[in-house]
């Protein structure tokens, strides 16, 4: 089941300065900042009360963040929801339909299990989900 709006993810092509500026737009440093290197990325994370922004840098030009950039520019990516079993809901929304772009969770950003789902049956929005990864 969701439980939240975990993160928006937002693709950028200079992180550095993406971070400068969210940083005034913010008045809030990113807490957080790390490389995703099987998604070819560099993240840094912003948190405004409960809301989070993840900022998303490609590191390889044939990343899905760089094919990203090329087709749409910088922008919105992604939005991610939290979920309390990320299998058991990858496992429900192949059910109702949805099209899951991995076959099982992987690691993402900010000690997470993530997955997506394809925008084609998600009104054009690509849909993160996440849970947290207990060690």
């Amino acid at each position: 089941m969701v439980t939240n709006l975990e993160h928006i993810g937002i693709a950028v092509r200079d992180l550095a300065a993406s971070n400068d500026l969210f940083t005034k737009l913010l008045n809030v440093p990113p807490y957080k900042a790390e490389a995703v290197e099987a998604e070819g990325v560099t993240t840094s994370f912003f948190r405004v009360n409960q809301t989070k922004i993840e900022l998303l840098e490609a590191t390889s030009p044939d990343s899905p963040i760089a094919k990203f950039l090329d087709k749409k520019g910088e922008g919105i990516h992604h939005l991610a929801f939290e979920v309390d079993d990320i299998a058991a809901e990858m496992k429900r929304l192949a059910a109702e339909g949805f099209t899951v772009l991995n076959e099982t969770p992987k690691r993402g950003a900010d000690n997470k299990w993530v997955c997506f789902l394809h925008p084609k049956g998600t009104n054009g929005v690509l849909v993160e989900l996440c849970q947290e990864i207990k060690e």
